[in-house]
């Protein structure tokens, strides 16, 4: 049978001790602009919420509300299908 060392729990580092320090309050930035629906021709504001790769950025990162998360969704994919944006940055010149 194997035995494990006990640890000193006093002596362990703690994690993620720096960024609870620099932790920044998210927040909807439609829910305080008063927009009601997004729209898929307003293509500055969708730039926003892709990552370089042309993926969707989580709400999770960007602190959208969920009701707003989905419209994002559906503006994005209405965007990218009427070719206003890119699917992928994967394409060769």
């Amino acid at each position: 049978m194997a035995y494990f060392k006990k640890t000193d729990r006093k002596n362990k580092p703690k994690r993620n001790q720096q960024s609870s320090l620099f932790k920044r309050k998210r927040f909807c930035r439609f829910t305080v602009a008063g927009v009601e629906h997004i729209d898929y021709k307003d293509l500055d504001v969708l730039r926003d919420f892709l990552a370089e790769n042309a993926k969707i950025i989580p709400a999770r990162l960007t602190g959208t509300r969920a009701i707003f998360q989905r419209q994002l969704n559906t503006a994005i994919k209405r965007a990218r299908f009427l070719a206003l944006m890119p699917f992928s940055d994967q394409h060769k010149s």
